[in-house]
């Protein structure tokens, strides 16, 4: 085994760049809906507060790599993040490990960049105000993704929190903390749901014809009445299979029913008509994760970031 490069969460920062992510997760996008990738369903061992799921993947010119992520609902109330990572980097020619990084932050803005390119091909074009439902690290990575993707006006947040929604809204200019969830959907043209409820966060009656959807929570957090008048929009078919590898709400719906994500931004093909709601239901997939260490561990190597081991 030759030289191992160890990227910690400031050299990760330091590495990604928001407009080469984009590009990344779209060829990697594209390529999965293609056929063209490896990546097995996630899997995941369960422990007493949480889980540890297992996702690699290998993506042609991006690379091959494996992601070890852990899921802890309650760590909101110890001051950390309820998604932790690491990444393992390997060549694809050799099987050689090349980099081993700190996968928390790549998570976090991969999932928001991925959003922001659905909401891209999605939503109606003269789309100005974005709501985001949440205020924890995911709705700090959309707010950061969406403003520096699309062109956004108004931002409303709200979260149980209000002390958080403002500390969310404080990252941006045109972001604002409002008092509740109906008030920050209602008249909203791009809503995106960032959280860990159980329960729909978001009534159905709020969501105005012609409103985009994202949902990123790993629970229920689009009623169903939205779900079904929805134009669906899912990374890959996985999302109708069971959690941890899919998603609770498209639980015991037709996988036909959905669109992939690759298949519109390959074709630019999007929503159905200016009136239709449109939903994007991310799960996370590997595919993402490769081509966001693509990015990094590429950047990383010409900026001589991280700590070479060996």
């Amino acid at each position: 085994m030759g030289s191992l490069r160890y990227l910690g969460d400031d050299d990760v920062r330091a590495a990604l760049d928001i407009g080469e992510l984009a590009d990344a997760l779209t060829t990697a996008l594209v390529a999965l809906s293609n056929g063209a990738t490896s990546a097995p369903p996630r899997v995941a061992a369960v422990a007493t507060g949480g889980l540890l799921g297992a996702m690699p993947g290998f993506v042609p010119g991006l690379g091959l790599g494996a992601k070890l992520i852990t899921l802890f609902p309650g760590n909101g109330r110890r001051s950390l993040p309820t998604h932790q990572a690491v990444i393992a980097s390997f060549d694809p020619d050799t099987g050689s490990p090349l980099a081993l990084l700190d996968g928390t932050y790549i998570t976090a803005i991969r999932t928001a960049v991925t959003s922001a390119l659905a909401a891209r091909a999605l939503a109606r074009h003269d789309s100005l105000v974005l709501a985001i439902v949440g205020s924890g690290v995911q709705a700090q990575s959309h707010l950061v993704a969406f403003t520096e993707l699309l062109t956004i006006g108004e931002t409303r947040i709200a979260g149980r929190s209000r002390a958080n929604a403002e500390a969310v809204a404080a990252m941006h200019v045109e972001a604002h903390a409002v008092d509740t969830v109906e008030y920050a959907v209602r008249g909203a043209d791009i809503v995106c749901c960032c959280t860990d409820a159980r329960d729909p966060v978001v009534e159905d009656d709020w969501i105005a014809d012609g409103t985009h959807l994202s949902s990123v929570g790993s629970g229920r957090e689009l009623a169903p009445p939205t779900i079904e008048r929805g134009f669906v929009v899912v990374e890959s078919a996985v999302a109708f299979q069971p959690p941890p590898a899919g998603a609770v709400e498209l639980q015991g719906r037709d996988p036909a029913t959905a669109t992939e994500l690759g298949t519109i931004l390959e074709t630019g093909v999007g929503r159905p008509s200016s009136d239709a709601v449109t939903v994007y239901k991310s799960t996370g997939h590997a595919v993402e994760d490769i081509a966001a260490t693509s990015v990094v561990v590429h950047r990383a190597a010409a900026l001589g970031l991280g700590t070479v081991l060996g």
